[in-house]
């Protein structure tokens, strides 16, 4: 990763503050600061680590509780005084729980039933008809991803000769939650995909 340490403008205990947002949701998780041995030890592991002003002593995010910071990116602002870190966060990013340090987390639509989906995958809850399906194995997944396609494919057509419009939307959010459990069945983070949308962006 490109970036330059020597021209960072710290302050006069050497430390530069460090912004930490969500690479995935582009929410604002916490701020912290960092000194040059902070800033290295995140670039040449790829795990985020702060200077504590308390403490007055290195640390690394998720030490104790294990909700670690992935490292995605870092900008330096426009005036080399600040610097903005996007990460991929392993739960909750405060210390009270919440999963950011600003408060807890809104989602709603494919976010929000992306992390029930990746709960569902941790915990296999009995009686959860996400966890079922995940237990079932690749190819249960896949064929039922290629059921849903069909019928999408089947109430695109009927709609186009005056078909109901609301069976297109739900046999749409049928056939993308399916894919998100085969995601999750195969490990794959629905971030990963997102930066492949992004990257495809015309």
């Amino acid at each position: 990763m490109a970036l330059d340490i020597d021209a960072i403008v710290w302050d006069e205990d050497g430390l530069v503050p460090a912004i930490v947002q969500d690479g995935r949701t582009r929410a604002i998780l916490m701020m912290a600061y960092m000194d040059r041995a902070a800033l290295s030890e995140t670039l040449d592991t790829g795990l985020v680590h702060f200077w504590s002003r308390s403490r007055q002593q290195q640390w690394l995010k998720g030490e104790t509780s294990g909700n670690t910071l992935t490292l995605g990116a870092i900008a330096v602002d426009c005036d080399s005084d600040a610097l903005l870190i996007t990460a991929r966060p392993a739960g909750p990013t405060c210390h009270t729980g919440d999963y950011s340090c600003f408060g807890p987390r809104e989602t709603s639509g494919i976010t929000a039933l992306w992390d029930t989906i990746a709960a569902r995958s941790r915990d296999l809850p009995e009686g959860s008809y996400t966890a079922s399906l995940l237990s079932a194995g690749t190819d249960d997944v896949a064929r039922k991803v290629t059921e849903e396609a069909s019928e999408v494919v089947i109430a695109a057509k009927n709609h186009q000769f005056g078909g109901d419009r609301q069976r297109v939307v739900e046999e749409s959010a049928d056939l993308i939650y399916h894919l998100l459990v085969l995601l999750a069945e195969r490990g794959v983070d629905l971030e990963d995909v997102e930066r492949e949308l992004d990257d495809r962006r015309q």
